[in-house]
């Protein structure tokens, strides 16, 4: 199944931080769709920083992979970052954004769903994102259809403020600069720094309000600041795309 008209950004830090699984996504969306695969949301952004620290795993794959192409219009970007999303959304207002989990529901009838059980997992949202109710929605469904039971926290959907320990230290200059309605804007009391063991303890605090054993998240800052505070959990992808399918 060939899809020409969207192209696939594959994220400098979730590949970074989930270079196996990374590479189990773009070979799905290859695969299954012929999609184009590029690195990033941002010409010539840290290139070199982020090949130097890629996992040895996905080291060549990501050095073969275009750092950037333009969009053309009428094309759709698929993301799998929130920042990738924001700065998409704002500086490039001509071109569609899908998350990849609107695009699996949309796209994919034959998609493989595994099954948990009917495992209670709770549904952590992410700030970065808290107005996209066609993405809050998608991974709820995403979530129902691998045999998952959603448990809402009291600050979720709209009215979450969690995005991992990413607003405990300053925004990336190039965030306030490509997407400053998100990132300035919207962020008022946002952003503010604090030391490494500070944050630690606010993501322990935060996740005291967890009712089940695993939480699920589907953005790599959310699982880090999870991940700080040793709260076991997942990251949606994982479950969608297990090791062992």
């Amino acid at each position: 199944m060939q899809d020409m008209k969207s192209r696939y950004i594959a994220s400098c830090v979730f590949t970074r931080d989930y270079p196996e699984l990374s590479l189990r996504i773009q070979d799905y969306l290859k695969e299954r769709f012929g999609m184009e695969i590029i690195r990033c949301c941002a010409d010539k952004y840290k290139v070199r920083q982020f090949e130097e620290v890629m996992a040895p795993s996905a080291c060549e794959r990501w050095k073969a992979t275009p750092h950037y192409i333009p969009f053309e219009p009428g094309t759709t970007m698929i993301s799998i970052c929130h920042n990738c999303t924001a700065v998409f959304q704002e500086s490039h207002p001509d071109i569609c954004v899908r998350s990849l989990w609107e695009f699996i529901l949309q796209h994919d009838a034959d998609f493989h769903y595994p099954n948990y059980g009917g495992e209670r997992m709770t549904i952590q949202d992410c700030w970065r994102q808290y107005d996209n109710r066609a993405e809050l929605d998608a991974v709820r469904e995403l979530l129902r259809r691998m045999n998952i039971e959603v448990v809402e926290i009291a600050e979720n959907r709209e009215h979450t403020r969690f995005c991992g320990t990413s607003l405990y230290r300053p925004a990336p200059p190039r965030n306030l600069k490509m997407a400053p309605k998100r990132f300035v804007e919207d962020a008022e009391g946002m952003f503010v720094p604090h030391t490494e063991e500070e944050q630690k303890q606010l993501m322990k605090e935060h996740c005291r309000q967890y009712q089940t054993e695993h939480v699920v998240a589907y953005c790599h800052y959310c699982t880090e600041g999870l991940r700080l505070a040793g709260q076991p959990h997942y990251h949606i992808a994982e479950l969608l795309f297990p090791n062992s399918i």
